[in-house]
């Protein structure tokens, strides 16, 4: 199995009417949350990032050529996109992991590979248990990576990676629950695990451009099924 090979299965697949509504409703809820936080919270967040980036500026560099007001609030802001993006993202991508992904297995499964055994290694507890883990991993990165946000060609980097992460998390389980059984999908995700941050990092990047990045929660869903499956049945093929 090949990356580009699933990917090009989720795009030929996306116009699915079950696919347009699985793509539509989580990211319109998690869009809808977030603007909202963002309506009441932003502004004033924004000035309080400034304020701090403006104290670290001073205590570092005592002349500056540049007005350094103007430029830490543009800091705070753009911080703030490079974070808002992926966060209405991530909620998506939950919200479809536990509501959304059992009804693209059963579409890739039917489709792709409809004599492939359910062992079911997991199911809606799992699913929720490894949302619940994958938003601890990302808190823990998050705080473990902050000395490296006061390094400035670093911090705009730091939160594609952590998402990476956090995307590949969210949507392998997912993907294998129901056809493998545990110790396959320890195996597969320890074998695995470079295409699968791949996929994760390709995700965080997406997310980023417009109306395609819409689209990308569903169409990554389906390339990381499509994905898993295929090398589980490759797997069970050649340990026969």
């Amino acid at each position: 199995m090949n990356l580009l090979g699933s990917l090009a299965y989720g795009l030929a697949n996306l116009l699915h009417p079950r696919m347009l509504w699985l793509m539509l409703w989580p990211m319109l809820v998690s869009t809808g949350f977030w603007g909202v936080v963002a309506f009441v919270l932003w502004a004033r967040t924004a000035l309080w990032l400034a304020g701090v980036f403006r104290q670290w500026f001073e205590s570092a560099i005592t002349v500056l050529p540049i007005d350094v007001g103007t430029a830490t609030l543009f800091l705070a802001h753009f911080l703030l996109v490079i974070l808002f993006v992926p966060l209405v993202f991530l909620t998506a991508l939950v919200i479809l992991s536990i509501c959304g992904m059992q009804q693209m297995v059963d579409y890739v499964a039917g489709r792709s590979y409809p004599s492939l055994e359910k062992r079911r290694a997991g199911g809606l507890m799992g699913s929720g248990w490894n949302a619940c883990a994958a938003l601890i991993g990302m808190v823990a990165l998050g705080v473990v990576s902050l000395p490296f946000w006061l390094v400035p060609p670093l911090w705009p980097l730091i939160p594609v990676v952590i998402f990476a992460w956090v995307n590949q998390r969210l949507l392998r389980y997912d993907a294998l629950a129901e056809h493998a059984d545990p110790d396959e999908m320890r195996q597969i995700f320890r074998e695995r695990r470079g295409p699968l941050y791949a996929m994760g990092l390709m995700l965080a990047l997406v997310a980023y451009i417009p109306v395609v990045g819409f689209l990308a929660p569903v169409v990554f869903g389906l390339a990381f099924i499509h994905y898993l499956l295929g090398v589980l049945s490759v797997r069970r093929l050649h340990h026969r």
